[in-house]
């Protein structure tokens, strides 16, 4: 039986995240999808969807959808939800998780990969994180969660940008960028996403494609010649985004730093495997809770191939990626969003891992 993909939903109360689960439940699109809610979600999926309300577990959907709340713990509702489908008493290609506001979704990604029977039947695709204009501002800058959710996510989708004005915008992807320059970001509209834009983004694949926003890698090289041990483009006292600050007397000012930033390291030298392994190790030893999400393409020694690894906190993994094409410039990239996370101490110990 081939895996079945995985899709986490998260975002802020009010974010718009059960606006956009109709839309997926009740496009026409024949593929039948399980729901999982947290089951304090701020409003559970609409009755109307729902064909009744029960104290059953699972509710069959009149489109066709299953949906379920957690009663146990994540695992075993994954481990139902499996065996029902194995017994053919439920039809389901893919699954949506949907946390409430406040969650972290790490440990619910982690479940993906520590558990070896959910690993057999499940495959994580990736996490979706929506982001509400209106409120982003506030939200970051008062609630770690928040901010944790844009570190964690694959593909970021901004709702209710018709309720700010346009700089304001600007300024929010802005921030998020710095953030997370790895997950893409989109306006949608009332929830309005293309399938395509939801679905198979491959997010946790271990693929040699590192996505970082060119854009951001430009800031940082415009700001920064060279390698240097700094601090990378990041928000600091100069800054006057609008989505930083309060508005006080005389415009804005200064909110504060973000804690959740993102820096990337890159080097034409290879790797000694066994100094970077000891390395990694340690740090995730250190770190982990703090490290949302790490990925990176490697220039290793002793191999043709590239080398591909990403993590989620302590969880790391990593695999051979297609070999380096002839006159291809063997460039080690490694993206790393986190909380507070000592940059120089990173790019320094990632620095005397090289050969």
């Amino acid at each position: 039986m081939s895996l079945i993909p995985v899709t986490i939903l998260t975002g802020f109360l009010g974010s718009g995240k059960t606006t956009l689960l109709k839309r997926v439940l009740t496009e026409a699109h024949g593929q039948k999808i399980a729901v999982i809610e947290n089951e304090f979600g701020e409003e559970n999926i609409d009755n109307e969807i729902l064909v009744n309300d029960t104290n059953e577990n699972i509710i069959q959907m009149n489109n066709g959808c299953i949906c379920c709340s957690i009663r146990e713990d994540l695992r075993e509702t994954l481990q139902l939800l499996a065996s029902k489908k194995r017994q053919g008493l439920l039809d389901f290609e893919r699954v949506v998780i949907e946390t409430t506001g406040l969650a972290d979704p790490g440990p619910v990604a982690q479940t993906f990969f520590m558990d070896e029977e959910i690993a057999e039947q499940y495959l994580l695709d990736s996490i979706l994180t929506l982001v509400d204009a209106k409120h982003a501002a506030t939200q970051l800058n008062e609630r770690q969660e928040a901010r944790r959710q844009v570190g964690f996510a694959d593909q970021i989708f901004i709702s209710k940008t018709d309720l700010v004005a346009e700089n304001e915008v600007q300024a929010l992807m802005h921030r998020l960028k710095h953030m997370n320059p790895r997950a893409p970001q989109r306006a949608v509209h009332f929830g309005e996403v293309a399938l395509g834009d939801v679905f198979d983004l491959r997010g946790f694949n271990l693929n040699a494609k590192l996505d970082i926003d060119p854009d951001f890698l430009k800031d940082d090289a415009h700001d920064h010649a060279g390698h240097d041990h700094d601090h990378g483009h990041v928000h600091g006292e100069h800054c006057d985004h609008p989505s930083h600050a309060q508005e006080g007397e005389g415009g804005y000012h200064h909110h504060h730093d973000d804690d959740v930033k993102s820096f990337v390291f890159r080097s034409d030298r290879a790797f000694s495997p066994s100094k970077l392994e000891d390395f990694l190790g340690a740090i995730v030893n250190i770190y982990g809770p703090r490290m949302l999400r790490y990925k990176g393409v490697l220039n290793m020694e002793g191999t043709e191939r590239k080398v591909i690894f990403q993590g989620v906190h302590q969880l790391m993994g990593s695999d051979l990626g297609p070999a380096w094409a002839a006159g291809e410039l063997r460039t080690s990239k490694m993206v790393f969003i986190g909380i507070d996370l000592p940059k120089d101490i990173f790019l320094q110990g990632l620095e005397q891992s090289l050969v």
